[in-house]
């Protein structure tokens, strides 16, 4: 395999992305599943890390809220992984992971996921909370005509996709629909504690916020 080839893919998918879901949280979503991996793995686990990277990397690639079409965004992750002499085996891992990781898959029914998984799931959410979290919020909000705040429009309880994704919402609703509540979802005791830091950075903003509103 050779890492490169994956990353290029990326970039060319996710480049110039203006939601928060662009190249370089993919990156930090690498980066920070393998400090969960490491924290948390046994030691016949490590020759895992292949497949914890590629998920890493193309876990946004097939998203249906940044692709058109999904089913033809597997068919050419696929290509990809067959060109890279990856595994069939690794093959299905892989696109379960990024098929059964994101937010929305897991509302009313947590899906299974192994710890390679769990630790890709806890990274692409703590990317979603904290400093960045807060930053990435508000650009997916403007990218979506969202207003900022909006007193008329109270935060809602998500039961399913359906809600989540077509809603009448705010970018500050979106902290008490969603951000707020991933720490109490994290699988790893690593991604857990870190959640909850970037979840208190999360509160004094929105203190703050509504302090100056």
């Amino acid at each position: 395999m050779q890492l490169s080839h994956i990353q290029k893919f990326v970039h060319q998918k996710m480049d110039g992305d203006v939601t928060g879901h662009d190249y370089w949280h993919a990156q930090r979503v690498v980066d920070l599943a393998l400090r969960l991996y490491q924290q948390a793995q046994t030691q016949d686990q490590v020759d895992n890390q292949e497949i914890l990277i590629l998920a890493a990397y193309l876990h946004d690639t097939i998203d249906d809220k940044l692709v058109v079409d999904p089913n033809q965004a597997i068919v050419e992750v696929k290509s990809l992984l067959d060109q890279e002499g990856i595994s069939e085996v690794n093959q299905a891992e892989i696109l379960y992971i990024i098929e059964h990781m994101s937010f929305s898959a897991n509302l009313g029914q947590k899906q299974p996921l192994s710890l390679i998984g769990q630790c890709v799931q806890d990274a692409d959410r703590l990317d979603a909370i904290g400093a960045i979290g807060i930053a990435r919020a508000f650009a997916y909000g403007g990218a979506h005509q969202q207003v900022i705040y909006d007193p008329e429009i109270s935060p809602i309880e998500i039961q399913d996709k359906a809600a989540y994704r077509n809603h009448p919402s705010t970018s500050i609703n979106h902290f008490y629909e969603k951000l707020l509540k991933l720490k109490d979802l994290m699988n790893t005791k690593a991604g857990c504690q870190e959640a909850i830091r970037r979840t208190d950075y999360m509160q004094k903003f929105l203190q703050e916020f509504r302090d100056e509103m």
